[in-house]
């Protein structure tokens, strides 16, 4: 039994438990190289792991084929068996949280914390596992990392009755954020068996037949709905949806920007506004340099694309995950160009100034 396993925490120290927040949380703490996610399909002894666990290893995004025995070498020695028991207990369908050691090819040691969970199959067999891994070794960093995003995310709300959030939208599986739970009295699993309760009665059969026409065609688009408050009565709320896709062009979550209506309606920023940018198409660029009086070539200077590329953009000719595309649309923003959803999931370009 490795020294972490006998104490139950980080060595000289006292054990400490991790509260885990909602994905933009996670995402923060992988741009601060703090954390990763991974998936294990056991039939095919298939892994995957996400940028930030490479860097949290130690290791370039990419750089090796994700697998047991490239995580396991990295392990500490006297831990090992630690990691070896966990994914046993993970293959039988057992979850298994603990604490272990790893040694970069630096030569520094970290301590890293994981979580997981097994999924099944119809007929009761483990048939994948997830979780993630969080760097642990500096606590007080972490810790202050998270103060200051609650912090932002309470002024955001508190003032301004605006909120962000990021989660999976499928018939089985959605997340609630907690604004939404604050402002309707509900809970994470009243949420889960009926989501559609956050609204009042006369807007939930709208709001399922508008999510469940939409989500599938993958484009972002715009919704307004009555909550029903927790102290009774409503308040109209506005939601932009907007698809965030990986490396791929596949969609990993949606990414809302809400906002009480007739209150202050923020800028998009973060993913909200990548989501948007991933919306622009051929048309769309046509437009803007037609409100702008520019050609191809301006286009291609502005934005430091070939002109090729750029010919490509306005044939449809890239995917909508496409770097030139967010360097294409960010050379027309810096230009006057504004882009907005109007109508549902109608992209308006307008030049603003």
């Amino acid at each position: 039994m490795s020294e972490l396993e006998r104490e139950g925490g980080i060595p000289g120290g006292p054990q400490r438990t991790l509260a885990f927040a909602d994905r933009d949380w996670l995402r923060l703490l992988e741009a601060h190289g703090l954390t990763g996610t991974w998936t294990w399909t056991f039939a095919t002894d298939e892994q995957t792991w996400s940028p930030g666990l490479f860097r949290l290893l130690g290791l370039e995004p990419g750089a090796a084929r994700p697998g047991g025995d490239l995580f396991f070498n990295l392990v500490h020695p006297d831990d090992r068996a630690l990691i070896e028991g966990g994914a046993q207990a993970m293959r039988d369908g057992i979850v298994t949280n603990y604490l272990f050691r790893i040694i970069r090819s630096d030569g520094s040691v970290r301590v890293l914390s994981s979580h997981g969970t097994v999924y099944f199959t119809l007929d009761g067999r483990p048939r994948t596992a997830a979780g993630v891994l969080m760097d642990v070794t500096d606590p007080e960093h972490m810790a202050a990392l998270h103060r200051e995003e609650q912090r932002r995310r309470r002024i955001l709300f508190e003032q301004a009755q605006t909120w962000q959030h990021a989660s999976p939208y499928t018939r089985s599986f959605r997340l609630a954020s907690r604004e939404v739970l604050s402002l309707t009295g509900l809970s994470q699993q009243d949420f889960h068996e009926n989501w559609t309760r956050i609204f009042v009665p006369e807007d939930r059969a709208r709001a399922l037949a508008t999510m469940e026409a939409v989500i599938p065609t993958g484009r972002p688009f715009s919704a307004e709905y009555a909550l029903a408050l927790a102290g009774g009565g409503s308040a109209r709320i506005r939601s932009v949806f907007v698809p965030v896709r990986g490396d791929d062009g596949r969609i990993e979550s949606w990414a809302s920007l809400n906002c009480r209506v007739g209150g202050f309606r923020p800028a998009a920023s973060g993913a909200v506004r990548q989501g948007l940018e991933q919306a622009v198409q051929a048309s769309h660029l046509r437009a803007a340099r037609g409100l702008l009086g520019w050609s191809m070539g301006d286009l291609a200077g502005a934005s430091g694309l070939s002109l090729s590329t750029v010919r490509r953009l306005e044939e449809d000719g890239e995917g909508p995950a496409a770097r030139s595309r967010h360097a294409a649309v960010a050379a027309l923003r810096r230009a006057g160009i504004g882009f907005l959803l109007v109508e549902g999931n109608t992209l308006a370009v307008a030049k603003v100034r």
